[in-house]
């Protein structure tokens, strides 16, 4: 029995059937081939449809992946800067959009080759699962040193359904879905069209946008699979609240920051993507697998002195060779492959009147980012109770902008970042229900182009001056199943950077970047759950982060000393989850849930430092949400109703801060006691 376990390590999901409810999870990221997540050798955590509709109306990736130990959402309520995501600290700087992890959606780059993503980007109503992996492992997927966030939209059922959603809640939220899904011989079709209007918590934060994602899915001959993706999305509106200083926060946390109301902020975004995956299995061991996609995005934002407006094109491609073979008598499993992925943008900024374009443009330029990436990873069973896994991903990265404003040419310029990364990782397979691993790997961050566009404040004057982050990952982790309805999962880990990119100097709207010498983070993980009773189900998530600058710098013109705590990274963060269900919760069917359920939902978050120099910070929060919902059959379909309450002590406190504010406006506050109400009808055709 050990034997058979030990060789999922190496083989695909169907070479062994799954005996423990907990361990159904499929994961793909860690080693690019379909996998149990109890056999991957990393922090690896799956998210699936279930849990992802029960958390909320699907509209923010903070609704179900606060459960995820190491990853840290902090929803900003305000759909103008995005949501900010980091992953044991990194990316927890970004002042807009996600940076440092990536983002993938099928497969595809849902982040440019410079480092910037958009979690918008994933269409929430028609996502089957989300994978999170963590660490060295993540390395492999190239300018990302925090980790991977991959979604996967869900496959077309066998008989075709119609569905149709809708939610109501506090400040004017609305949000609606109507998707179609099925089969026509062996095209299989998903098409989901959604749409979200809400006031906004604070004032100037109305938002409105719509969504449509599809897929595509057929095979030509029965080793062929191919998927072909779609999706629009289109934002009119998002205003922007801006943050707010400490005595503004005391005195109105729901009012906007300074000037975001009479200059009218906000931002206006449509985005396209057409993308095509095939994987054709040349025998049973052997597979190859090929990626294209195209995509255009266009974005104008006003801001209180100027607007700025980009016109995106992006695209690229990647192949892929996996392989389960033999070395002696030893089974391995590896693959290699190579991603190519480009990205150019006019990039226009002038002045603003009343909220509105006025005057001459003062920006004008050319910006451009491609990475050219090649890599390997093998994972091969060295003897009954041990595995090795070793990976080595080379990265080139090339920035550039073409100015066409400057009379001095100041604004153009060009650099390349080029890395050779390894990972490797070691585990024991104590026993069929325990793994123990360790990995270490090498990874690097490149400034983005916004990073890049100034030396110092004012016009922009190209820096081709900052070098990429460094990093060195240690980790080392445990998987244990005490019984068929429980898991523990727990992983320590260390990561020293060089060269952290930070802020040298911000004023007057524009911000420009530079190394610092230094920094750690320490921290550990751990993610668990069970089943109590066949009605009664626990889960617990929580992290703890010392993330500290090691040397002594100058930014912004004040001393940073060394033993400082990085900005924008709660201390330590706890999510925990109590369920009952009228129906026992390890029989009843995933896809329809009937009868009732109800949990409460427990946050509990450290103190946030705003700043590089720890003079601002704001406090830790503990909050509770209740929900419930109720399914009833509907003819051969089912109809569920689902109902929160989020902030049930309406308790106020800091959601998340912009870290390093030149106005000291760092505060982003949370709203206090809400509620959200929806119902959701499917019906088979």
């Amino acid at each position: 029995m050990r034997k058979k376990t030990i060789a999922l390590v190496v083989a695909t999901l169907g070479a062994a059937p799954l005996s423990a409810q907990t361990l159904e999870d499929v994961v793909i990221s860690a080693s690019r081939a379909q996998q149990r997540s109890f056999d991957a050798p990393a922090s690896i955590e799956s998210v699936e449809r279930e849990t992802i509709q029960s958390a909320g109306p699907q509209v923010n990736l903070s609704e179900s992946l606060t459960r995820v130990p190491g990853l840290t959402i902090l929803n900003r309520q305000n759909y103008a800067q995005d949501l900010q995501v980091s992953i044991r600290g990194f990316g927890a700087r970004s002042a807009f959009g996600i940076r440092g992890i990536r983002l993938l959606i099928d497969g595809i780059p849902a982040t440019t080759p410079d480092g910037q993503g958009q979690g918008s980007s994933i269409a929430l109503t028609s996502t089957e699962r989300i994978e999170v992996l963590r660490g060295p492992l993540a390395l492999m997927y190239g300018n990302s040193a925090g980790g991977v966030i991959q979604a996967w939209t869900r496959e077309a059922p066998e008989v075709p359904e119609f569905s149709v959603q809708g939610y109501v809640g506090s400040y004017g939220l609305r949000r609606s879905d109507v998707q179609m899904a099925g089969r026509v011989g062996t095209v299989g079709l998903v098409a989901d069209y959604s749409t979200l209007s809400t006031d906004g918590y604070r004032d100037n934060s109305a938002t409105e946008r719509k969504q449509f994602n599809s897929k595509i899915s057929f095979g030509p001959d029965a080793g062929t699979r191919v998927n072909l993706v779609f999706n629009h999305f289109d934002m009119p509106l998002a205003q922007d609240p801006v943050g707010l200083r400490a005595d503004q926060l005391a005195a109105n946390p729901q009012q906007a920051g300074t000037n975001a109301v009479s200059a009218r902020l906000r931002k206006i975004t449509s985005q396209s993507q057409a993308g095509s995956s095939v994987t054709h299995a040349l025998d049973a061991n052997r597979s190859v697998t090929a990626r294209l996609y195209y995509g255009t995005r266009e974005n104008l934002q006003y801001l209180p002195t100027n607007w700025v407006g980009l016109n995106r094109d992006y695209y690229g491609a990647g192949l892929q060779y996996n392989v389960q073979t033999r070395w002696g008598d030893r089974p391995v499993n590896w693959v290699a492959g190579y991603e190519y992925d480009y990205s150019t943008e006019r990039r226009q900024s002038g002045g603003v009147s009343g909220g509105e374009k006025s005057g001459a443009i003062t920006r004008n330029e050319d910006n451009r980012a491609r990475n050219s990436d090649a890599f390997g990873q093998a994972t091969v069973l060295m003897a009954e109770r041990w595995s090795a896994t070793a990976g080595l991903r080379a990265s080139t990265v090339r920035i550039a902008s073409e100015d066409y404003f400057l009379s001095n040419g100041n604004g153009s310029g060009d650099v390349r970042y080029s890395a050779t990364n390894p990972v490797l990782g070691l585990t024991w397979h104590a026993l069929d229900t325990l793994n123990v691993y360790a990995n270490y790997g090498k990874g690097f961050e490149t400034p983005t182009l916004v990073e890049v566009a100034y030396t110092g404040t004012g016009a922009p004057n190209f820096n081709p001056n900052i070098n990429a982050a460094r990093s060195q990952h240690y980790e080392l982790g445990s998987k244990w199943v005490p019984n068929p309805r429980s898991r523990v999962d727990f992983t320590l880990f260390r990561i020293q950077t060089t060269d952290e990119i930070v802020v040298a100097v911000s004023s007057g709207g524009s911000t420009a970047y530079k190394n610092a010498p230094g920094t750690t983070r320490t921290g550990w993980e751990l993610g668990g759950r069970t089943l109590l009773s066949p009605n009664w189900r626990a889960q617990l998530s929580a992290s703890s982060v010392d993330a500290q600058f090691t040397q002594t710098f100058v930014s912004n013109g004040a001393t940073v000393n060394e033993g400082n705590r990085m900005p924008g990274i709660p201390q330590n963060f706890l999510f925990s989850e109590l369920l009952w269900s009228s129906r026992a919760l390890d029989t009843a069917p995933r896809a329809a849930r009937l009868g009732t359920q109800a949990g409460v939902e427990l946050v509990r978050a450290g103190r946030l430092y705003a700043n590089d120099t720890n003079t601002a910070s704001a406090d830790g929060y503990a909050i509770a949400h209740l929900k419930a919902s109720h399914g009833w059959a509907v003819g051969q379909g089912n109809l569920t109703a689902y109902a929160r309450i989020d902030n049930v002590g309406d308790k106020a406190y800091v959601g998340s801060v912009i870290v390093n504010q030149a106005a000291s406006q760092f505060y982003e506050p949370a709203p206090g006691r809400n509620w959200t109400l929806g119902a959701r009808l499917n019906v088979p055709l």
